[in-house]
């Protein structure tokens, strides 16, 4: 069974996009991606959240705004801040090879 990876950013529209698609091929995992902003193109969801079995953030607001906003749908999850600015485009070769370093860690299959 695969794990379910969610990525958050603030939008939606740079980086957990960009995760999102850089990890959906890895062997064990399933890939979404969603933000914490008002207009994020897809908003963090209680549904995603349960989806969800490893949750990755970009910078440490939004693991503070993730935890006072959706606390009770958090249970037990794990939630690492990856410390990403949101400096970088869609798909950006720096932005790819910053989260290949920062996630593949914590990836099944990847020690």
């Amino acid at each position: 069974m695969p794990r379910h990876v969610l990525f958050i950013c603030t939008q939606n529209r740079l980086r957990s996009p960009t995760a999102e698609q850089v990890f959906a091929d890895w062997p064990g995992i399933e890939t979404q991606s969603a933000g914490l902003g008002h207009d994020a193109n897809v908003p963090v969801s209680p549904e995603v959240l349960a989806w969800s079995d490893l949750i990755f953030v970009m910078e440490k607001a939004h693991r503070s705004k993730l935890s006072a906003k959706f606390q009770k749908y958090l249970g037990g999850k794990r939630v690492i801040c990856l410390d990403i600015p949101d400096q970088y485009d869609f798909m950006e070769p720096a932005l790819v090879q910053l989260l290949r370093q920062k996630v593949t860690r914590f990836l099944p299959g990847s020690g």
